[in-house]
């Protein structure tokens, strides 16, 4: 009997086949650290009328000690319940202002010694910027007078920031709605030590319950009474002076918003019965309005438990949804219900209708309009003119309509129909401004419309902005840019008479930077920003776009990378070749065919992709084009292997045929579905002489309700289930793989078993494969320790399999 003991607890342990090596973290090589370790440029925002801009720097990465730290993993969120925000958020560390017109920034004074700010947000009279700041022991509130350059402490760390932003501003921009701690909270139940009481049970009620495969659910009683005790808040009124009062007492608050005219505020908060199925986006809710003074105005909403939906990704729950306030009347709200039941699967003439409610709520709602497809958002503009889209993912059609607030009998203008994958016909999104609510709408210059368009051709990217005549519904070009080595990005228009714009603009040596444009002189530009360009040591390699066809006729397209010393012309070295690429669905061959690549991007290498390997003599085939389509009543996933393994040979025969590169030294890499992707090559194919597959899923089985964009369950499409699964597979596996995955994934499906059981079948299979865990890492990568240790795994990888 003690031997039997004994044999079990080791093979609970892991045997010897699958003991883990202690491996110290390792640096990669000179020519990829040159890169990796780089300084990364501020971000920046700027005020409305274009007077002000706000910088904000924040380390390249996090590291082990940021991700080290308290959890709780309840309802869907992860929270560091010591500081009372979410544990995987980014901070800035410094902030600078900057006139526009200036040329120096200043540096704001007056921030806590090694700062960690978020939730940044701007007063209505962009004056001021509201943040807060994370202490060791948990959230202050702050505030930035952008003319001062000084900010000012308001509060002391006890700011409840678990639900996310924890900070409103009122309309007078002299006040904020805060959500703070409950004074005396009882104390977490730590679920180590607490005793159960009896099991954990639920029930199924014989009703039909499809959901996807969701991370960091309540569990049990201990999770709920924990949930509860982190989400509940307790709404203060304070001013910039930080002076405090008790506006609203404590409850679960689940989101705060005040109507434009700042009169009133919508409050929703969450309800019991919690879920141990779906996170608490899906919990119930009840959303009431108040005065600005806090008195009750009208329960508007009341949201039960939504655990069963309708089955497809165009179901929605019953009852009003979308609830939102207008944007451009004082307090009206506007929200959605479904005239299908929520289900697809209805056949009616419409889908969603839309109603208008009135403050104070005295009078019933009105509906405004009604869309044949589901509803897809709003644009205000004035109470003659919005704009409304629908959607239909079965399709991928989207409308764009017309509408007229004031009269909703009137019948909706068609502006476009369109298949939304079709880039090349992308009409442009309309331009908004702030209005004297501070809130965006419809940019309108008399009857005239604008549109900002990312000018995506069959011949190249070239950004427009379109005129839109709201009577006529006919456009007229305004301007296009006409770069050839550079690439512009219009980023909004800034002055309608004048026509000044502003853009980004870059080029593959040149870094992203913003500029005003005078569209009536096409020539004149006007710099604003001046970052340089951190990675120069590649900034000489060949950078190009390359299309080419898969061998059933569908165009494909990648950028290819050349390091910057090889001769292109006598092509008498073969290089080793990387592609990195993730699939994507379509449902017609010409939408799937259609390029968004531009050559003249800016060159930005990170841990997530190839482009490192060029310093190193690799060629390297980036975001090549992995399109998986299923026309008519076919679905893309009916085909998927066969596809993918057609989207790789293309790839590989394209460079091969220009006389680059050795075809068998090809290795293919992925994240997430990409891993998946790398994964099914390997096994159904003999193309790569090895992959690397990094935070995937490879057994469908333990998403048996759908995946990616796969609509159908498991038992609906079992074969499809199984063949596309390489768990399923690992038989076939021969070829060398590298299997990475964070040790805290948070993506639903991906969790880290999904690596862990696959490399496991590997490994018994006998089949070449390497398995590197990163402590603490989610299903993207943020620690410098990890990161580097990442790129030095795979970079030995390489020099072994392919390389040598």
């Amino acid at each position: 009997m003690k031997l039997l003991y004994k044999l079990v607890f080791f093979l609970l342990l892991g045997s010897p086949l699958f003991a883990q090596e202690n491996l110290k973290y390792q640096k990669p090589s000179k020519e990829i650290l040159a890169l990796a370790d780089y300084e990364r440029a501020p971000s920046v925002t700027m005020d409305t009328k274009k007077e002000w801009m706000l910088l904000t720097y924040r380390n390249t990465y996090k590291n082990l000690e940021d991700l080290n730290q308290e959890e709780m993993r309840l309802g869907g969120l992860r929270i560091n319940p010591i500081t009372n925000i979410s544990s995987t958020v980014t901070y800035v560390s410094n902030l600078k202002v900057r006139r526009i017109k200036d040329k120096n920034e200043t540096q704001v004074i007056g921030l806590p010694e090694n700062a960690k700010i978020t939730n940044l947000s701007w007063s209505p009279d962009e004056k001021k910027i509201a943040f807060t700041h994370t202490t060791n022991s948990g959230v202050e509130l702050w505030v930035l007078d952008i003319v001062s350059a000084k900010a000012t402490k308001l509060t002391s760390a006890t700011l409840n920031a678990n639900m996310g932003n924890p900070i409103n501003w009122y309309r007078d921009g002299q006040n904020l709605l805060v959500k703070m701690l409950v004074p005396n909270r009882p104390a977490l139940i730590d679920p180590k030590k607490d005793l159960p009481t009896g099991p954990t049970t639920s029930n199924s009620e014989g009703k039909v319950s499809q959901n996807r495969t969701f991370q960091d659910l309540l569990k049990n009683k201990t999770d709920e009474t924990n949930f509860e005790t982190l989400v509940r808040s307790e709404l203060y009124k304070i001013d910039l002076n930080g002076k405090a009062e008790l506006f609203k007492k404590a409850d679960m608050y689940a989101g705060e918003s005040f109507s434009p005219d700042g009169n009133y505020l919508m409050i929703s908060m969450l309800q019991k019965p919690f879920s141990y199925i779906v996170p608490l986006g899906r919990f119930p809710q009840k959303t009431v309005v108040y005065d600005k003074s806090g008195n009750e105005v009208k329960t508007v909403n009341e949201v039960p438990l939504n655990e069963i939906m309708p089955k497809g990704f165009m179901a929605v729950r019953t009852g009003k949804r979308n609830m939102s306030w207008r944007n451009d009347t004082p307090a009206t709200l506007y929200y959605v219900e479904a005239l299908d039941g929520g289900d697809p699967a209805n056949k009616v003439d419409f889908r969603d209708e839309v109603f208008l409610w009135n403050a104070p709520f005295t009078s019933a709602p009105v509906s405004l309009v009604k869309t044949p497809q589901r509803y897809e958002g709003i644009i205000w503009g004035n109470d003659r003119i919005a704009v409304v889209y629908d959607n239909w993912y079965d399709t991928r059609n989207v409308k764009t309509y017309l509408i007229n607030p004031s009269n909703p009998t009137e019948t909706p203008k068609m502006i476009s129909d369109r298949n939304a994958q079709d880039i090349y016909s992308d009409p442009g999104n309309f331009e908004t401004k702030k209005n004297n609510y501070n809130r965006h709408v419809l940019a309108l210059e008399g009857d005239n419309a604008y549109l900002l368009g990312d000018g995506f051709t069959k011949d190249g990217q070239f950004p427009f902005i379109d005129e839109f005549n709201t009577k006529t519904l006919k456009s007229k070009r305004l301007y296009q840019s006409a770069f050839k080595n550079k690439k512009e990005d219009i980023v909004s228009i800034e002055d309608f008479k004048k026509g000044l714009v502003l853009v980004q603009i870059q080029s593959p040596t040149e870094f992203p930077n913003y500029y005003f444009r005078d569209i009536k002189s096409k020539d004149k530009i006007t710099p604003i920003t001046t970052f340089k360009n951190p990675f120069e040591s590649i900034k000489n390699v060949h950078k190009e776009v390359l299309k080419y066809k898969r061998k059933d006729g569908v165009e494909l397209s990648g950028t290819l990378y050349l390091p910057a010393n090889y001769d292109r012309k006598t092509k008498t070295e073969k290089l080793p070749l990387l592609i990195w690429a993730y699939p994507a669905e379509f449902k017609d061959k010409n939408s799937a065919g259609q390029s968004s690549q531009n050559p003249n991007e800016f060159t930005f290498p990170n841990y997530g992709s190839f482009v490192y390997w060029v310093t190193k003599g690799y060629a390297v085939l980036d975001d090549a084009s992995f399109p998986i389509i299923g026309e008519g009543k076919t679905e893309p996933n009916d085909t998927f292997i066969s596809q993918l393994v057609a989207n790789g040979e293309a790839a590989i025969d394209a460079v091969d045929k220009l006389g680059y590169i050795n075809r068998k030294k090809v290795a293919v890499g992925g994240h997430s579905y990409g891993a998946f992707m790398t994964a099914n090559l390997l096994s159904h194919s003999n193309l790569f002489a090895c992959g690397i597959a990094r935070s995937g899923a490879y057994n469908r089985t333990l998403t048996p309700f759908g995946f990616q964009n796969e609509q159908r369950n498991y038992w609906e499409a079992s074969n499809i289930y199984n063949e596309m699964s390489p768990f399923m597979n690992a038989e076939k596996m021969k070829t060398p793989l590298l299997l990475v995955h964070g040790e805290a994934d948070n993506n639903p499906g991906t969790f880290t078993l999904q690596t862990e059981r696959y490399f496991q079948a590997l490994k018994g299979l006998g089949a070449p494969a390497r398995m590197l865990i990163l402590p603490k890492e989610s299903h993207g990568y943020a620690a410098k320790e990890n990161i580097f240790h990442l790129l030095w795994e795979q970079d030995q990888f390489l020099e072994k399999y392919l390389k040598n």
